[in-house]
């Protein structure tokens, strides 16, 4: 089969990577320079500097080249620009080919996650999500890891668990699509909070608090949105804020220390090559949480931070649990 992944940042290439050697792949990058990079020199110095790509995969600055004949569709761009993505590619998929997301986001102002613009914008398709804790540069290094493909119909799940699965890298099966997208998203925001910590030095107890109270915040609103209380437990969801809370290579925890540090959010985001989706999901989480009638006091402390309102020395206090509430939240 020929599979089409969209985004060539650093793990939408990780991905294209594994399945690259026994699928015929073809990764769009927005960027021509990085489509003749993987093509010519077999490496993607600007998102994964220091390895070397499989010879099979092959890169395209042309969506039509990459997925007119798609029997597969991958789609790993910042959730800022998935609809504008997805609205192009439109005029060229074909019928009834599965899409898969691995863009974990809430997009402003609908709130919907990206399986829901998947369906609104190119309908009639099998569509799931692709979460878990997976770093890309570990995974390019060949250690092990663990995703869930979460989508509503087993057997398309089944199916794209096959293609996926190579190696080290294991891939399970979730029907719970609304709790591993959530999961997904609102880790990102804890993990603004544990690296606001870590570039505090508040200490290894303060951000187990911090990580502990932020999964009962993001369960909260998952299960009120429908979801399953169990997949918080999950590779989605536990898994994935443990990863993202605590590794260097994590980019929103890395914005989080780069905070507590001092330094001035613009500042930040303009050295990075990457997208930080924590930064715009904070506020698009408070939104829902009010449509529910929930208090995600994380949630509001980092939106409040992101926003210039308050400086995070003087947030992280709030970031705390207050004593006031049972555990689990």
């Amino acid at each position: 089969m020929k599979i089409a992944v969209l985004g060539a940042g650093s793990w939408g290439t990780t991905v294209a990577s594994l399945v690259a050697p026994r699928h015929r792949t073809v990764l769009w990058a927005r960027n021509p320079a990085v489509a003749e990079a993987i093509n010519e020199e077999h490496a993607n110095p600007e998102y994964l500097p220091g390895f070397r790509l499989p010879p099979e995969l092959t890169a395209t600055a042309s969506l039509d080249e990459a997925v007119g004949d798609a029997d597969l569709l991958v789609v790993g761009v910042p959730t800022s620009g998935f609809r504008n993505v997805l609205e192009e590619v439109s005029k060229w998929i074909r019928p009834w080919v599965p899409v898969v997301s691995l863009s974990k986001g809430l997009e402003r102002g609908s709130h919907l996650r990206m399986t829901e613009v998947i369906k609104d914008v190119v309908p009639g398709h099998p569509v799931a999500a692709l979460s878990g804790p997976n770093i890309a540069y570990e995974i390019m290094s060949g250690k092990a890891a663990a995703a869930v493909i979460a989508t509503e119909d087993l057997e398309v799940a089944r199916a794209i668990q096959k293609v996926v699965t190579r190696g080290l890298f294991r891939v399970y099966l979730n029907d719970d699509v609304i709790g591993c997208e959530m999961g997904g998203a609102l880790k990102n925001v804890i993990a603004i909070a544990s690296g606001i910590g870590e570039g505090l030095g508040v200490g290894d107890n303060t951000r187990a608090a911090v990580m502990s109270r932020g999964l009962a915040e993001l369960t909260r609103l998952g299960v009120a949105m429908g979801a399953q209380p169990t997949t918080f437990a999950g590779l989605a969801g536990m898994g994935d804020l443990i990863a993202t809370c605590m590794s260097p290579h994590s980019r929103n925890r890395a914005v989080g220390e780069q905070l507590g540090r001092g330094r001035k959010l613009d500042d930040i985001l303009a050295e990075m090559h990457m997208v930080a989706e924590g930064v715009k999901t904070a506020s698009v989480a408070l939104e829902l949480a009010e449509r529910h009638g929930l208090d995600l006091p994380i949630c509001t402390m980092i939106d409040k931070v992101v926003k210039g309102e308050i400086e995070p020395s003087g947030a992280y206090w709030g970031l705390t649990p207050a004593g006031h509430e049972d555990d689990p939240g």
